[in-house]
């Protein structure tokens, strides 16, 4: 049809057009056509070359010298901070050192946001940075900071001492295990068969530690940007939010239950991680750890959840990490948890703090 159509447009009898009306019709419609036809060509190829243009223009966001541009600058401005803390004034130290880690926590966030489109060595990299300067900082609080340890403490209990190790095997054996150095901060330490509860809500702590605990439950409420977990057996941990990062090292029998941006795990046995979290779980060192959604609730975690862009589930609790594991294949350190030996929706609205 489109050959006729274009062999009567260049070559039409005009006797013949004169002479049948309906003839003449039809090629003045089959003119309207190709007309139509060109003009849409022409559109389209307008329109390809736009887009190309735009496409050049602008960059899209989601590129790796991008992100690597925005946490060297964070990295650099982190690094100088740093430096300058040593010479402010000491009323003003506690303030500084704060918005350091304020700063290095959303520099870890950076990552997590960022984390499903880069490479897997850039992640890696990066994270051994954010883990330097956290180190870095914590080295710079014990050093500048009056030492103190701050303890949520429950009625006096009969002490173990499985629960309570010696004060050169607290500072040794972290070391000598992985380096893992449980920040001087508030938290829980030393407890053994007990239900710990806190609430964040109208506190102004922006990191918790949570150390050497045996056979304990954990719930923490409301939103807290770090949480460090070392040296647990046998316990079940429930949080809220955590708006930076989750660093867990030396666990056993545990089973945990957290929402957070970013969660590393070292050096864990044989326990439950039940996530919402915004970039890959990575684990290092471990074997039998298992990985289920988030199941917890709540008064008011709707709330924080959406507050800490949390609220999403991303379906990352899957699609783990082992940094050790450099095969194709599936590690066989960890696995999905089976549906039929989940828990189910965990409640802890009536938890009352200790």
């Amino acid at each position: 049809m489109e050959n006729e159509e274009v062999a009567l447009s260049s070559n039409p009898n005009p006797n013949l057009l004169v002479a049948d009306p309906s003839l003449q019709k039809k090629h003045q419609s089959m003119l309207d056509r190709l007309s139509n036809r060109h003009q849409t060509r022409l559109d389209n190829s307008l329109t390809r070359r736009s887009a190309e243009s735009d496409s050049s223009a602008s960059p899209s966001f989601e590129s790796t010298s991008n992100f690597l541009s925005r946490f060297s600058n964070s990295k650099s401005s982190i690094e100088s901070q740093l430096a300058q803390c040593r010479l402010c004034d000491p009323t003003q130290v506690k303030s500084h050192l704060d918005q350091i880690s304020s700063s290095i926590s959303d520099l870890e966030k950076l990552v997590a946001e960022n984390s499903y489109f880069l490479p897997s060595y850039e992640v890696r990299s990066s994270l051994k940075t954010t883990s330097d300067l956290r180190q870095s900082l914590e080295v710079l609080s014990a050093e500048l900071l009056p030492k103190k340890k701050f303890s949520f403490r429950n009625k006096p209990t009969r002490k173990d001492p499985i629960a309570e190790p010696k004060e050169e095997e607290k500072e040794q054996e972290p070391e000598k295990k992985s380096g893992f150095r449980v920040p001087d901060s508030p938290g829980f330490w030393n407890k053994k068969g007990e239900i710990l509860v806190h609430n964040f809500k109208g506190s102004e702590v922006g990191e918790f530690s949570i150390s050497d605990l045996d056979s304990c439950e954990v719930r923490l409420m409301g939103s807290v940007r770090a949480l460090f977990v070392h040296r647990l057996r046998n316990c079940r941990l429930y949080t809220g939010p955590v708006t930076g990062s989750v660093l867990v090292d030396g666990v056993e029998g545990c089973v945990f239950v957290m929402a957070s941006h970013q969660i590393r795990i070292h050096n864990a046995k044989t326990s439950d991680f039940y996530l919402r979290v915004r970039s890959r779980p990575i684990i290092e060192d471990s074997c039998g750890v298992r990985f289920a959604p988030y199941c917890l609730t709540y008064k008011g975690i709707e709330e924080e959840l959406r507050e800490a862009s949390l609220d999403k589930e991303t379906e990352k609790w899957s699609n783990v990490d082992d940094f050790l594991w450099l095969r194709a294949v599936q590690s066989p350190n960890w696995s999905i948890l089976p549906e039929n030996e989940r828990l189910g929706l965990v409640d802890i609205s009536k938890s009352v703090e200790s």
